[in-house]
């Protein structure tokens, strides 16, 4: 059914801002058809009256109304995603796929940054809550495998208003998961560096964050089963400048040559690589350094860093998915070790089929 009122132009739309009600009748369609052609129902609207209304929306300026539609709705055409610190690239390649996935479905991503803050994740997602968005990521890497009761709460209510969660790691009966197997991906490189003939590391960690303490593990898992002895864990954070004063301590306490160092991210054993640098300690044929993630950072460093490449835009690009589509089952992600000249053969060790670009 068409709108055979008078059309408006666009001098005639009164101060203010204007209305769908405004574009139907400017296009000549009914009002019911202008919200289908400009809205994104599952109706089918012909072609040339969704044209017509485009036309019309570009021509008065029209803009909609996100609130109001979050209102009638329940809910809004934008996805939460909370990082611990968007100027990692870890979490830069993960809101890179959430983007791309987000673009395909029409939808708006809002970033929100934890700091790997319990309390800040609490009222950040209150806060997102009030905005209605059709789904909730949690990238932060989380400081326990359990979920605080301050933000379970958070979360039930989220649910229960129609929205969907989704965390990296393991799901729940609110929550769906991307799992990533830090932990057998730790532990394969482990056993690759025993295999290369290292029979003492060093970890750098971080301190009580479960992403590190399962690497930490699995790393010590697959090292100790190849025959090497993991003789020391530091702990601090996920950033360079911890990398740099973890190894710096390392150093004092006396680190011998053909020690294999491994950093709990690549940004992490990037900053150690600097403490190496600073100490007159050469990389590779002295002390041999490891990272976890496969930043592009990694590959472009002298010596180019061993680590175990994670599809990281592909996690993004699964949790957006999860977020958004009614039936979904995870796909497997698969982690691979790539040795780089970062940690070179050593005397009795076998080359590996593992080494990559």
């Amino acid at each position: 059914m068409t709108d055979t009122s008078e059309p408006v132009r666009p001098d005639a739309v009164r101060a203010g801002a204007v209305t769908l009600h405004d574009v139907a009748r400017e296009a000549g369609v009914s009002l019911a058809t202008a919200s289908r052609a400009r809205n994104g129902s599952t109706r089918k609207v012909a072609d040339s009256y969704r044209e017509r209304v485009e036309a019309a929306a570009a021509r008065l300026g029209y803009t909609a109304n996100l609130s109001a539609q979050a209102t009638a709705r329940g809910t809004s055409a934008v996805i939460a995603l909370l990082v611990a610190d968007i100027a990692d690239p870890y979490f830069g390649e993960i809101a890179s796929g959430v983007a791309r996935g987000a673009d395909e479905e029409g939808l708006v991503v809002t970033v929100a940054i934890t700091e790997r803050d319990p309390a800040r994740e609490v009222r950040l997602v209150r806060a997102l809550r009030g905005q209605r968005p059709r789904g909730l990521i949690l990238a932060a890497s989380r400081a326990s495998k359990d979920i605080a009761p301050d933000l379970s709460a958070e979360l039930d209510q989220f649910a229960a208003a129609g929205g969907r969660i989704v965390a990296l790691g393991t799901g729940s009966d609110v929550v769906r998961g991307v799992a990533i197997d830090n932990r057998g991906g730790a532990a394969e490189l482990g056993a690759a560096l025993a295999a290369r003939g290292y029979r003492t590391a060093v970890v750098l960690a971080a301190a009580g964050v479960v992403t590190s303490d399962d690497r930490v593990a699995g790393f010590t898992e697959g090292f100790t089963a190849g025959g090497g002895e993991v003789a020391a864990v530091l702990r601090g954070g996920f950033t360079r400048e911890s990398g740099h004063d973890l190894m710096a301590q390392a150093l004092a306490d006396r680190v011998e040559p053909g020690t294999v160092v491994f950093g709990i991210s690549d940004v992490v054993a990037i900053g150690a690589l600097s403490a190496l640098r600073e100490a007159g300690r050469a990389v590779g044929d002295d002390i041999a350094l490891a990272g976890f993630d496969d930043i592009p950072t990694g590959r472009d460093v002298t010596p180019a860093l061993t680590t175990v490449r994670i599809p990281l835009e592909e996690v993004g690009y699964q949790a957006l998915h999860a977020a958004t589509d009614a039936e979904w089952e995870p796909a497997a992600l698969r982690l691979e070790v790539l040795l780089r000249d970062s940690t070179p053969l050593r005397d009795g060790g076998a080359a590996d089929a593992a080494a990559g670009a």
